[in-house]
């Protein structure tokens, strides 16, 4: 066995979509809502523009040196992620958060649950997303 193949590896995938939202909590008063969630509680959603970045860490595997394929990487986002999320509103046009606020750290924890029972178990995984330039989240942290 290649002794580089020991060594733990972590491989990053990025990718991109725009999605509209509306943070919101139906238990609560408009008041509340407004003081807590601003502008993004306007009944008219707001859109973002998406870096979403996956990471896959594991042990690169002897016959090919890849941790995971890249090419299938992005598949498979491409598949559980882009082709449900991108250009959809999230509240209105998704499954996933009709009763859940769409939160960066909600949608994160969603695009982990999609994406994680297609990977390698002995495999690490870890969304993060970004939803502006300046903030993002990650899970799991």
């Amino acid at each position: 066995m290649n002794p580089m193949n020991k060594q733990k590896v972590a491989v990053y995938r990025q990718e991109h979509f725009n999605a509209a939202h509306r943070l919101y909590n139906p238990s609560w008063s408009d008041q509340q809502n407004n003081a807590v969630f601003g502008k993004c509680n306007n009944p008219s959603f707001h859109g973002h523009n998406y870096e979403l970045v996956v990471k896959v860490s594991g042990y690169p595997h002897p016959d090919t040196g890849y941790v995971m394929d890249m090419k299938v990487l992005s598949d498979l986002i491409h598949r559980e992620v882009l082709d449900r999320f991108d250009h959809k509103n999230l509240n209105l046009d998704t499954v996933e958060f009709q009763n859940l606020n769409p939160t960066a750290e909600h949608i994160a924890m969603v695009i982990y649950g999609l994406l994680r029972p297609h990977i390698d178990p002995a495999m690490e995984v870890q969304v993060r997303l970004y939803e502006t330039p300046r903030n993002f989240v990650e899970y799991p942290a």
